[in-house]
């Protein structure tokens, strides 16, 4: 096994526990985008903070033991990065939910709503990684 694979899994393993025990704990689902954007409209629910704290710390801590930035993005500049959130940010806004919400949560509950929105999400990045691949963008 190569160590991406063990990575992605243990990623994948990570999230889903992470879900599992929010739900369990609190009653919600694991929707990073909606858990950042009530958090800052109610900036005293301390739960929110706690998970997106978690979600930074654990870059943080990946980088601290080694991992490497991938590539693609240490070559990319700050400012397409920014618009590259942003436009992020609206997509899960037009959404109703990122893919944490609707995949991991969403078709774990098999919510149909969700069902659509993971479709599209994967449908527009195929089509994203194939026009940057035949434009040279990737």
């Amino acid at each position: 096994m190569s160590a991406a694979w063990l990575a992605a899994l243990g990623g994948g393993v990570l999230i889903g526990t992470a879900a599992v025990l929010l739900m369990a704990f609190e009653g919600h689902i694991l929707g990073v985008s909606g858990i950042l954007g009530n958090a800052l409209r109610h900036p005293t629910r301390n739960w929110r903070w706690a998970v997106l704290a978690g979600v930074v710390a654990t870059g943080v801590l990946a980088r601290m033991a080694g991992a490497a930035v991938p590539e693609q993005f240490a070559q990319t500049g700050w400012l397409r990065l920014a618009v590259s959130g942003l436009l992020i940010g609206l997509g899960t806004a037009l959404a109703n939910g990122c893919t944490s919400g609707h995949g991991v949560c969403g078709l774990g509950n098999r919510s149909g709503r969700s069902l659509v929105a993971v479709t599209i999400f994967m449908g527009v990045a195929i089509i994203t990684v194939f026009i940057s691949r035949l434009e040279g963008w990737a």
